[in-house]
């Protein structure tokens, strides 16, 4: 593709123009072309090393948690039928006690109850346990009870949390921290899980210069590549970091084909408009293929997708904002589904806008927030400030997106919108 060829394309500022992707359009059309990582990419690894990670198999138990009924508190266990009627107390004798980990090994008969501690196995024969505060100590091996407890109090059975067979987490689960100590009751000691999505990423522009290094008149220090960092960081990805690549098409040329012959997903930064010096469009066209490269929204219009060999391609803007407004809205759900997780519309919420906001209509906007708590427990938000692409404090400040529909113009201070938390995004 050549520099003359480029003007056969509308501008990326077009409003009018109607090849451009909607968000969700383009959200839709990102992950029909994801193919998720299949159980041939799967690796099995020690219980410790799995949080983050995406079950390849559903995880079945081979036993039930709790493996035996127990008391849920210290008190006397004894069974229902010893317990007195209403407005009665009676008598019992204590044969012995039941810890946990040391369960009572004898008999408890007529007129018996055991002394028993949380979690210790409940003895054969016995249903109910009396809190150790309902209970009147006449001496060490006599106690009255009164008729509060009814039958089964305080019991946890059996296979009440978990029964053996069932599936307790599907594959495709990201395994969370609660997760891990659910796995660490079944007894696991290694889980199968996706291997990591393999990501390369780099930054173009000859005005970026890395942090520490000096600045000539007309140059920038490259944020993207860090913020990028962090991002696939939060999402567990394999990522190689290949800096920052020079506006030349054959220095660009070279980077690409080199990040695809071991990646599974390349992501660079600045170079996807329409400018003299913008050439990741051009390259991608020669050496792959081009699904779409404008997106009706702001920030982060000129993004294109496409497919470099077996890599996908992410072309993100090079405004610092536009670049995470796009990781988040098309990047992070396409990494969900190639490493084989479950992926869900974006959450959202509802809140009263404390700010006046403006935008044009036929296009998603994408304003960054600050969501709060009113003093009567509903929620607000207010925008953070300034919301030009270039502005990075204006992410740095915000803890969501107020989501502006297209055909949306103005917001009014008290009007509801649509926000969405940051949650794992950032």
């Amino acid at each position: 593709m050549t520099d003359n060829l480029f003007l056969t394309f509308p501008s990326c500022s077009d409003e009018q123009d109607t090849s451009v992707f909607s968000a969700e359009q383009a959200r839709q059309s990102i992950l029909e072309a994801v193919t998720p990582l299949g159980n041939a990419a799967a690796e099995l690894l020690p219980l410790l090393d799995v949080l983050d990670r995406v079950l390849a198999e559903d995880v079945i138990s081979t036993l039930n948690v709790p493996p035996h009924d127990n008391s849920a508190m210290d008190g006397y266990a004894l069974a229902a039928s010893e317990l007195p009627v209403h407005g009665d107390t009676r008598v019992l004798h204590v044969v012995g006690s039941s810890f946990a980990g040391h369960p009572f090994a004898g008999d408890c008969g007529h007129g018996e109850c055991v002394r028993i501690m949380t979690g210790a196995v409940l003895p054969d024969g016995l249903d109910t346990v009396i809190p150790l505060e309902h209970v009147q100590a006449l001496d060490t091996t006599t106690i009255r009870v009164d008729a509060r407890t009814r039958r089964g109090d305080n019991v946890r059975y059996a296979g009440e949390d978990i029964r053996q067979g069932q599936v307790i987490l599907a594959r495709g689960r990201r395994i969370t921290s609660a997760d891990l100590g659910l796995l660490a009751s079944l007894g696991k000691q290694q889980v199968s899980v996706m291997r990591q999505p393999r990501v390369a990423f780099f930054s173009t522009g000859d005005e970026l210069r890395y942090p520490g290094e000096a600045l000539r008149p007309g140059e920038i220090y490259d944020s993207n590549r860090y913020t990028l960092y962090a991002m696939l960081k939060r999402l567990n990805c394999r990522i190689t970091d290949f800096g920052i690549v020079r506006d030349d098409p054959v220095v660009l040329r070279e980077a690409l084909i080199s990040a695809a012959s071991d990646h599974d997903v390349i992501i660079s930064t600045g170079g996807v408009s329409v400018g003299e010096a913008d050439y990741v469009r051009q390259v991608l066209g020669e050496q792959g293929n081009i699904a779409f490269w404008k997106v009706a929204m702001k920030p982060g219009r000129p993004l294109t997708f496409g497919q470099l060999g077996p890599a996908l391609f992410f072309g993100l803007p090079g405004n610092p904002v536009a670049v995470m407004v796009s990781f988040c809205q098309f990047v992070h759900p396409a990494l969900l589904r190639l490493s084989g997780e479950c992926v869900n519309q974006p959450f959202i919420l509802q809140a009263v806008s404390n700010s006046s906001l403006k935008k044009r209509p036929g296009r998603t906007e994408f304003q960054r927030g600050i969501l709060s708590h009113a003093p009567d427990g509903s929620l607000t938000v207010s925008k953070t400030g300034e919301q030009g692409s270039g502005v990075l404090t204006s992410m740095s400040r915000a803890n969501c997106f107020i989501v502006l529909a297209a055909e949306q113009t103005r917001v009014e201070p008290g009007t509801v919108v649509i926000v969405q938390p940051f949650t794992n995004w950032l």
